[in-house]
């Protein structure tokens, strides 16, 4: 009854209570950064962006609104199930295909859109998984509820985090753990998963299930959280193994200074300290390099007011550049 994303204003009430709480109602996403998003990226009416992560829409929403109808804005996500819900919601709000294209596409692939339509004045990537497939059972991106443990973005393609752990090493999940995570206690869920393998780990219920058998020497008081800590970052680990989502990150910041126009804008969120050196690394180098004009100095967090908003908001973290 709750993931009610189709029908938010048949839940109003519901939806107010939630986010006077600083959580997220279930599937609905409240966008992060907006304004120092919009602040950075200084689009005027004319010009023409890539939105490289489109989700729910709601960074997209605002980009539309500063172009006042004027330019064009292209959109990629690699989601088959969010993109077309997204699109339909974003075109009941006026924002049709004179002024938005939206493409099933790997944000990796920005190469092959610019070929066709770039370069571009601005550009937004949004790391996040969104919140509508984070609150979809049917997609197993939470431990929280049963379900399937899938973990991919695009569900058409590739192996599922179920089919990737039964041909898991230890020491090659431990190293996950580890590199995806920052697991304090990779070794002991690395060996724990491996054990239970055979009798089969394939819902989400059933890894939480191994990770507090696995956490079971932790003090009493301190398993509880220590338990959902893990559970937290194991999750968060296998998705980003299953989708490689440093090789496809990795992939756009390398082609990213060639789908820019001279001077054009480049805003990324990231959501955890992998993601955010990569980008770090990428925009001190490309700078160094001539190719970037100005970066960030320092990372941008959101306010604390909007973290009390929105508690998935507290590990955002923003860096921007500048083509020379």
């Amino acid at each position: 009854e709750k993931y009610k994303e189709l029908q938010p204003e048949k839940y109003a009430d519901t939806v107010a209570k939630v986010v006077s709480k600083g959580s997220t109602p279930a599937g609905m996403h409240l966008s992060i950064c907006v304004r120092e998003i919009l602040d950075f990226l200084q689009i005027k009416p004319g010009q023409k962006g890539l939105d490289a992560t489109l989700g729910y829409g709601g960074h997209t929403r605002e980009m539309l609104k500063c172009l006042q109808s004027q330019g064009h804005l292209y959109a990629l996500d690699v989601d088959p199930i969010e993109l077309a819900k997204t699109r339909e919601r974003l075109q009941s709000q006026g924002f049709g295909p004179e002024i938005l294209t939206i493409i099933q596409e790997n944000f990796a692939n920005i190469d092959r859109v610019a070929a066709e339509v770039g370069p571009f004045d601005f550009v937004l990537a949004d790391l996040g998984v969104s919140s509508m497939q984070i609150d979809n059972p049917d997609r197993g991106f939470s431990y929280k509820t049963e379900g399937p443990l899938d973990l991919r973005l695009n569900p058409e393609k590739g192996i599922t985090a179920a089919e990737r752990l039964q041909t898991i090493e230890e020491e090659e999940l431990r190293g996950m753990l580890l590199e995806n995570a920052d697991e304090p206690y990779a070794e002991e869920i690395a060996r724990a998963v491996v054990q239970e393998i055979r009798r089969g780990i394939d819902t989400t219920t059933r890894l939480r299930q191994v990770i507090e058998k696995a956490l079971s020497r932790v003090p009493a008081a301190d398993r509880k959280e220590a338990v959902k800590k893990s559970c937290q970052r194991t999750f968060q680990a296998l998705r980003i193994d299953v989708n490689s989502e440093f090789e496809v990150l990795y992939s756009f910041l390398e082609k990213l200074p060639d789908v820019l126009a001279p001077g054009g804008r480049v805003a990324v969120l990231t959501f955890h300290s992998g993601e955010d050196r990569l980008v770090k690394k990428s925009f001190k180098r490309l700078k160094k390099e001539g190719v970037y004009s100005e970066i960030a100095d320092e990372v941008i967090r959101p306010s604390a007011e909007e973290c009390l908003r929105n508690g998935r908001a507290r590990s955002t973290k923003m860096r921007w550049a500048v083509k020379a």
